[in-house]
């Protein structure tokens, strides 16, 4: 209800100011919305951040993995390797013990090879010296009786 003791210039003073106002209001309003919009365009920026750093987490977790997997992988081939090393290296020590004993037989039977062959020699000493004994008798007896 408009006051009729303010002069028509007063009123309208007022209205004005009261239009200043609301149009104030309303721009305070509307860059208000345009910082809620922000704060809201900030926030997905952030939630896409925190997604994207939750993903590049989880694909280090399973390159990690991987890594320990193989380094796993790894470490066991080296200890089946080493478990292979250690048999050959025992192969290879009883191979050399067994070729030890072969060379010891085979010294052995050089040995007694030796021993036979010098047994066979002095036997056919004998023998030749019992030919040479038999001629002689032989020959004494072709001798004596004419």
């Amino acid at each position: 209800m408009p006051d009729d003791r303010n002069p028509p210039e007063q009123r309208r003073q007022q209205a004005e100011g009261v239009r200043e106002k609301q149009e104030d209001n309303r721009q305070e309003a509307e860059q208000g919305r345009g910082v809620a919009e922000g704060e809201r365009a900030l926030a997905e920026a952030h939630r896409k951040d925190a997604e994207e750093f939750r993903r590049l987490a989880e694909q280090a977790r399973e390159v990690r993995d991987h890594y320990r997997e193989a380094v796993e992988s790894l470490r066991e081939e080296r200890e089946r390797l080493r478990q292979i090393g250690e048999t050959a290296r025992s192969a290879g020590e009883e191979a050399r013990a067994a070729a030890e004993a072969a060379r010891h037989a085979a010294m052995e039977a050089v040995g007694a090879t030796a021993e036979t062959l010098q047994a066979t020699l002095e036997n056919m000493k004998i023998v030749e010296e019992m030919r040479r004994t038999l001629r002689d008798i032989r020959d004494v007896n072709k001798l004596g009786p004419n």
